[in-house]
């Protein structure tokens, strides 16, 4: 397949044709960031050449893989006079890779491979999609954690810090499964360890809560609450300090409808036997008496039904009393404990089984420091035992790197893994203390690589080298060593030719295409005898139209490239002789 650069707008789309190298960047999009207008690139398996002079946009091309790993973006990003950028990758995954599988937890399909785009707006903050979906920058990175690794004169991915030290050695000595087991135990320990704390406070304060829950509990109980209660008693209230009018309004209804001279009963009773009569003439009429008999029988219950009301209402004062100091006591626990009765109610079963619960807080703190005390033998046991295999691992690791760095002109130098524990605090819980030694999620381990570049000079920490060229190789080194067990898929390298140059640029090129046979693998370089190992070759350059500065990308020929590789020999003024000489190192 043919790597293919592009300079004219273009939107990646998906699905494309299956690539024969799964797990890999097949293409790149960048629109208005920093210096570039629109650039498209597409990728392909092996060794990728990327050159082009100082300040060309290389460097910005990092920058927009690490924005699409997951890294936070800034507006300060934004080609001047645009409101937004917009960077699109597409990755081709594997079904049965981790960042598959990673997306499918996170319910995104991914049988047409991978696409993640970034939206850097001036006005609307920024924005991540996941093969079109919203996605936060925290799922971004979960996802493509292990597409890429980016690998520059400072490690910009941390492969030197010394944090990642005791990984990589896990990750070459395949004791990635023990270390997770001493996680798992390690993240059972702590919540428990939380747990076991709360519950000796609440037992430190047992009497006090125990007095405080034993108050409420009798005090509302005490009081005899019926659900509704309060309600049914405003009513009667209101009733008690109306019983005149109440009484007054029910009596007069009762004159009106049966009692007084003319009431509604006695003019019911005269308009039925009116119609009756009349019924005699006309049977409709009659049918209507009957309908007037219905009211007036409906009216004597009702007459009837108010009767008995009126025995209800009563002119009462030592009731009013009671009511009123009822619902004083139903306000003020209600003031107390939540508002409405209710809440009341439900303060008092939880006072209740809160009670319970501090009855038996001993037997619960027994219990949780039963499982504390399995797990912490069990990870003694682990962090042990995965201890002596980093030991026996250092040796071996070591011996790697130094034959590695062996390769890449560096046969003097001594390399070792100093493996060390960290001492427990006083304040360290014994539960995460395995021997004297504090216990994390890695285990009871440190590592920090160490180097000795020169024949007579004392072991240093790795970070600790000041030559850009040493630098370069030992992070070469330790990626060819992990290549085999390294997960990531695509492998950037942002100037690893910095402080090399001669036979050991030669020797650098042959160790990244022996990398390009585990991974793909982008290389930056400036240097001819790198850039001749390629298997694809893109040059970057930037130039001026319409007063802004643009950067272009290009794909080269084989005229091309050895155009570019004279360039690189010497200088912009290609002469005969660097032609040759190109050609030269491109045949051999």
């Amino acid at each position: 397949m043919t790597a293919v650069a592009t300079v004219h707008p273009r939107r990646l789309k998906t699905p494309l044709p299956p690539s024969p190298a799964p797990d890999m960047l097949k293409e790149l999009s960048i629109r208005n960031f920093a210096i570039i207008d629109d650039l498209h690139i597409r990728f392909d398996a092996g060794l990728t050449i990327l050159s082009g002079e100082t300040g060309a946009g290389k460097s910005i091309i990092i920058n927009a893989v690490n924005l699409i790993l997951g890294s936070r973006a800034s507006t300060d990003m934004v080609r001047t006079g645009a409101e937004s950028a917009e960077l699109e990758a597409l990755f081709d995954i594997a079904p049965e890779s981790r960042a598959a599988r990673t997306a499918a937890d996170m319910g995104y399909r991914m049988t047409e491979g991978l696409l993640v785009r970034r939206v850097i707006s001036r006005a609307e903050g920024n924005r991540s999609y996941v093969n079109g979906r919203l996605a936060t920058l925290q799922v971004l990175a979960a996802i493509t954690e292990n597409m890429a690794s980016i690998s520059g004169q400072h490690a910009h991915q941390g492969l030197l810090k010394e944090d990642q030290h005791l990984l990589m050695l896990d990750q070459f000595a395949g004791l990635t499964a023990q270390r997770e087991a001493v996680s798992a135990l390690v993240h059972e320990i702590i919540p428990e360890l939380k747990h076991l704390r709360e519950l000796r406070m609440r037992q430190a304060r047992q009497a006090e809560l125990t007095e405080l829950l034993e108050f409420q509990q009798k005090e509302i109980a005490a009081a005899g609450i019926a659900p509704g209660e309060d309600r049914e008693l405003e009513q009667e209230r209101t009733r008690l300090k109306n019983a005149g009018a109440l009484i007054e309004a029910v009596q007069g209804g009762v004159d009106t409808l049966y009692s007084a001279s003319g009431s509604v009963a006695e003019r019911l009773t005269e308009v039925r036997r009116n119609l009756e009569r009349m019924g005699r003439i006309d049977p409709q009429v009659g049918a209507k008496a009957e309908t007037c008999a219905e009211i007036a029988y409906r009216v004597e219950d009702l007459v009837e039904e108010l009767r008995v009301y009126l025995k209800s209402v009563e002119f009462n004062d030592r009731r009013q009393e009671e009511v009123e100091e009822r619902l004083d006591t139903l306000n003020r626990l209600k003031r107390k404990y939540g508002g409405s009765l209710e809440a009341v109610l439900e303060k008092l079963a939880r006072s209740t089984a809160e009670l319970s619960a501090i009855e038996n807080i001993g037997t619960e703190i027994a219990a949780v420091e039963d499982r504390l005390r399995e797990r912490h033998a069990e990870t003694v046991r682990q962090a042990v035992l995965l201890s002596k295999k980093r030991q026996e691992a250092a040796k071996r690791f070591a011996a790697r790197v130094a034959a590695e760095l062996s390769t890449l002109k560096m046969a003097d130098t001594e390399f070792a893994v100093a493996l060390s524990a960290t001492p427990a605090d006083t304040d360290t819980d014994p539960h995460l203390v395995v021997g004297t030694n504090a216990v994390s999620e890695s285990g009871i381990d440190r590592a920090v690589f160490t180097i000795a570049p020169n024949v007579g000079e004392t072991l240093k920490p790795l970070a600790a080298i000041a030559s850009g060229g040493e630098l370069s190789r030992v992070v070469l080194a330790l990626k060819s060593i992990l290549a085999a067990s390294e997960s990531v898929a695509t492998i950037v390298f942002d100037e690893v030719d910095a402080g090399i140059g001669g036979a050991v640029a030669e020797v650098v090129g042959r160790k990244l295409t022996t990398l390009a046979r585990h991974h793909q693998v982008i290389c930056i370089t400036h240097l001819p005898q790198i850039a001749r190992f390629g298997d694809h070759h893109f040059k970057i350059s930037k130039h001026v139209a319409s007063g802004r500065t643009r950067t272009g990308i290009t794909m080269l020929s084989a005229d091309d490239r050895t155009r570019e590789i004279a360039r690189m020999l010497g200088g912009e003024k290609i002469t005969r002789v660097t032609l040759e000489h190109a050609r030269e190192l491109l045949k051999s």
